[in-house]
């Protein structure tokens, strides 16, 4: 059996044989509210609540999921709708004719189109249905004491958290503008407690699968009692129902109003910057009447404009929490350096900087902006010291290098902008080879330049922009550092 949308109705329809009934002959099964007797099962309860399904996600029978829907718990939405005659993915939002495409389909037996801008979580054509729950909330049981965290919070870090709650106790929309290394993750503890005291579902959702991985034992630690379910490409948890979600933004394409509170990390990073989709997935997953705070260390031209002029609820964290100023970067003439390193060479200042930390065992990362001069780079580093390691996005050891970073088996790790956030090395130095180069956007060499001097033990940091030629972009990220650092002074956050 298989499941079809056909004329607004989902139908189950048997494999196309010759004797076979069409499509127009076989009934629409109307769909009855929730409330009967039937003995639903709930761990498919836990599965669909808060969900947009496809079939193929569903590890359950279809007669099963057909007799749900008979008594109303399983819901369904078309996967493609119209406006007017134009498509719309209803799990994406994408709307562009070009991200649309049609084949044969032996669902339905017609020509039939499908999206293929979020083809990567499985096909969603003209006939699939999105499977959805109407029936009880699954039940959680909670523990009296919910949060576990019993550190202390500094005088910036404090008024942040006041906002945070009332933001989310009273469903209201709020940024927290904090300072790379500021401790926004415990700035939400306070506010994730009061949602699960009162029975909400909370999701943390972050672009990148690195932070994923470096805010789940961190949330686990801090909620000892509470199931947590971390989501990502490969996760084991998809199918985990929890009042505390950690997820990718990619996986909020999955949900539908399913979350109380949605709190959005990093909201200017890639690639949730420039998808769309993703802006789109964030919405649906939200209850209708719900909280949203929104957290980054660099807003963009127009959020900061918002909140300058009022426009954006927000509060802002300058200092760290170690009460140390944000290391601010220099900017250093290095030359032509692509031509230099196309020569196996790199510039002379560069070179001096590289081997002073080695020389003095200090740790660094290297940022470069493209991959292929990373790894030219690489050999002509090695010669001064073995161990030098390079990572990039699609490097399949990209996390056992950051882990030996981590260890100090790493003296140094050149790397793209994939390290620019969400990773935290204790005591460091940072440099950025070719800082003039446009994808060093104001927010990544901020980010980058709040890799340094993050821990209380070695609150200060080096951080070097080697350049062959000032931009706009280096400009603005050195103003907000000090800007940060100007306001921190002002509101006594920063020691003398």
């Amino acid at each position: 059996m298989r499941f079809i949308i056909k004329n607004n109705k989902l139908i189950m329809q048997k494999f196309f044989t010759e004797d076979s009934l069409k499509i127009s002959q076989i009934p629409a099964i109307p769909q009855q509210p929730p409330g009967s007797n039937y003995p639903y099962n709930h761990d498919l309860q836990k599965l669909l609540t808060g969900k947009q399904l496809l079939l193929d996600d569903i590890p359950f029978r279809h007669d099963e999921l057909q007799t749900h829907y008979d008594n109303g718990y399983v819901t369904f939405r078309k996967g493609i709708e119209y406006n007017g005659k134009k498509p719309v993915c209803t799990r994406c939002g994408n709307k562009d004719p070009q991200w649309f495409a049609s084949y044969p389909c032996a669902r339905c037996g017609e020509t039939c189109l499908y999206c293929r801008h979020c083809l990567m979580m499985g096909r969603i054509s003209e006939c699939t249905p999105l499977l959805g729950w109407n029936g009880p909330v699954p039940d959680t049981m909670l523990p009296l004491k919910i949060k576990a965290w019993q550190g202390t919070l500094s005088k910036g870090q404090q008024a942040a958290s006041d906002k945070v709650v009332e933001a989310i106790l009273n469903k209201q929309e709020v940024l927290v503008w904090a300072v790379c290394g500021a401790g926004k993750t415990e700035v939400l503890f306070a506010g994730i407690e009061a949602a699960l005291a009162e029975n909400q579902r909370v999701c943390i959702a972050t672009p990148r699968t690195d932070v994923v991985l470096e805010l789940t034992p961190r949330l686990k630690a801090a909620f000892p009692q509470i199931p947590i379910s971390s989501l990502y490409g490969g996760s084991e948890d998809r199918h985990l129902f929890a009042p505390l979600t950690i997820a990718t933004t990619h996986q909020l394409l999955r949900f539908y109003h399913a979350f109380d509170t949605l709190i959005l990390d990093e909201v200017d990073a890639f690639p949730y910057t420039v998808e769309e989709s993703l802006q789109h997935a964030a919405v649906q997953a939200r209850k209708p009447d719900s909280g949203m705070i929104y957290l980054t260390a660099t807003p963009n031209a127009k959020w900061q404009r918002e909140c300058r002029t009022g426009k954006r609820t927000y509060v802002t964290i300058p200092a760290r929490f170690h009460r140390h100023p944000l290391p601010v970067p220099v900017f250093v003439w290095c030359g032509n350096w692509k031509k230099r390193v196309g020569k196996g060479r790199l510039p002379v200042n560069v070179l001096k900087w590289i081997k002073d930390r080695l020389q003095n065992g200090k740790q660094a990362l290297v940022f470069f902006p493209h991959i292929a001069l990373m790894e030219k780079a690489l050999p002509i580093l090695r010669q001064f010291h073995p161990n030098i390691e390079a990572v990039h996005a699609e490097d399949p050891e990209r996390k056992e290098k950051v882990q030996r970073m981590r260890n100090k088996e790493i003296p140094m790790l050149l790397t793209t902008t994939i390290l620019e956030r969400g990773v935290t090395f204790p005591n460091i130095d940072v440099a950025v080879v070719g800082a003039e180069d446009q994808i060093f956007s104001e927010s990544a060499l901020v980010q980058i330049a709040g890799r340094a001097g993050r821990s209380k033990d070695h609150p200060d940091g080096v951080v070097t922009f080697f350049h062959y030629g000032k931009t706009d972009a280096m400009l603005k990220a050195r103003r907000q550092i000090v800007s940060m650092n100007r306001e921190g002074g002002k509101r006594g956050l920063l020691d003398p």
